[in-house]
């Protein structure tokens, strides 16, 4: 048997590994390290035994306490549930009007709202509902067909061109490609861009107003400005749905682009859609 060797500076005998010259000292780990480590080892087996821990097949162990992290947080969700009760069915009875007017109510319904509004709304009109090409944005005072009370509800509840609900909101726009001569088509989007800006050529300005006036004020009125029992959008502000370039206007006349939104009130119920529509009322663009 070899020897133990002694490392000579600290006197500790050594494991008898070696690095390229250096060895590797003996020391026994602290006996309160150790202890405590023993200690971890009997927690663990405790906890395994008394809380549910080892998996099986189709669950797992119940553990001897039968305690339950599902149980408490449907414990949780039961009491919130209850504390809710009182205000969904004030909801639920009462006229947007009136919800309104309750201020601790409009804030439980704004807040409720806010929720179902982030898993049903944000995909197309964004989390912060500032909408995008196609998309309207909930935050202005721009509204296709109303933005009171009851004409937000209407719209949330059937929808836009939803066919599954027959008292949906439906307009459609025509395709003026099939109409009117491309040269035409031009001047009437150099009549709509010269109604907020400067079109590329300021001649087609009074040929293209006539024009507008015989095909187009129908539904958007002599002034441009829209009409709401058609959800035609005001051609004489800033505000652009579809893009408010010379080009953009000229695509949307000649074959234009309509949208669907869904008609919510199967999907979430008729107290989810007011909750909705104090949301978006309380947006700052709600009349």
């Amino acid at each position: 048997m070899s020897e133990k060797h002694i490392d000579e500076i600290s006197g500790v005998e050594t494991t008898g590994h070696v690095w390229d010259g250096i060895r590797e000292l003996n020391n026994p780990m602290p006996r309160w390290w150790v202890w405590t480590f023993y200690a971890t080892i009997v927690w663990a087996i405790g906890y395994a035994i008394a809380y549910p821990s080892i998996p099986l097949i189709t669950g797992a162990t119940k553990g001897l306490l039968g305690y339950s992290s599902r149980a408490d947080v449907t414990a949780e969700l039961n009491v919130a549930k209850l504390a809710q009760a009182v205000y969904l069915e004030k909801i639920a009875a009462l006229p947007l009007e009136q919800i309104v007017a309750d201020k601790e109510l409009e804030q439980f319904a704004v807040a409720g709202g806010a929720a179902a509004f982030k898993v049903n709304c944000t995909p197309c009109h964004g989390s912060g509902a500032a909408g995008g090409p196609g998309y309207p944005n909930l935050n202005d005072d721009d509204w296709l067909w109303g933005g009171d009370l009851q004409s937000i509800y209407t719209t949330v509840s059937h929808g836009i061109r939803y066919d599954t609900d027959p008292d949906t909101r439906v307009s459609e726009m025509p395709a003026f490609g099939d109409i009117l001569e491309p040269d035409q088509i031009r001047q009437v989007a150099a009549y709509v861009v010269s109604l907020t800006g400067t079109p590329h050529d300021p001649a087609m300005v009074e040929p293209g107003k006539q024009l507008f006036a015989d095909n187009c004020a129908s539904c958007h009125g002599e002034d441009a400005k829209g009409g709401r029992d058609f959800g035609a959008p005001n051609l004489a502000d800033a505000i652009w749905l579809k893009g408010s370039s010379e080009t953009a206007i000229i695509a949307q006349v000649t074959a234009p682009k309509h949208g669907v939104m869904p008609g919510w009130n199967v999907r979430l119920g008729d107290t989810t859609v007011k909750e909705l529509t104090v949301f978006v009322h309380s947006l700052g663009g709600g009349e």
